[in-house]
């Protein structure tokens, strides 16, 4: 483990990249039987994670995939969930909703309570690291490394230049 101002690397930009692939194949094999999915990135961390995802599944599917960008105050999301393409578009699809970290729940609960508005076909959530301290009883259908981690840790998962990897301060 390499020690950075980030904190210790402890997932590679390749280990991720492979993460991304394995997701990219299970959410396929979750809906071979779909002509098209929305991957719905929360925020702009989960937003970059979701256009990886979806490029890997273009790489792989056949599937017409409908990005979605959720924004929300992370702090506060109950009333502040909004998508960047209107619901009403969004009806009875299958939708996978891709975040960075599962910390306590909240933000995918609330983006899973946002898209219930609608009729769906199936939600499913994928996240690059699953911390193990759920607060809202959900689950990563899809992840990319589970860690057990204290409270005071902070995970944070870099995607965009030489520096990407997942740290651990």
């Amino acid at each position: 483990m390499s020690m950075t101002p980030l904190g210790n690397k402890i997932k590679s930009a390749s280990e991720i990249k492979s993460s991304i692939k394995r997701i990219a194949y299970q959410v396929y094999e979750n809906n071979v039987d779909e002509s098209s999915l929305i991957v719905a990135g929360i925020g702009k961390r989960g937003g970059q994670l979701a256009l990886l995802l979806g490029a890997e599944l273009k790489s792989i599917s056949a599937l017409n995939l409908i990005h979605v960008t959720i924004e929300m105050d992370k702090s506060n999301p109950r009333d502040t969930v909004k998508s960047s393409i209107p619901l009403e578009e969004l009806k009875n699809q299958s939708i996978v909703i891709v975040d960075d970290v599962l910390n306590t729940g909240s933000t995918l609960i609330y983006a899973v309570n946002y898209f219930l508005q609608i009729p769906v076909k199936q939600i499913n959530t994928a996240v690059m690291v699953n911390r193990n301290h759920k607060k809202f009883p959900i689950k990563a259908d899809f992840k990319g490394i589970s860690l057990s981690t204290s409270l005071n840790d902070h995970v944070k998962v870099v995607l965009d230049d030489e520096k990407s990897g997942i740290y651990l301060s």
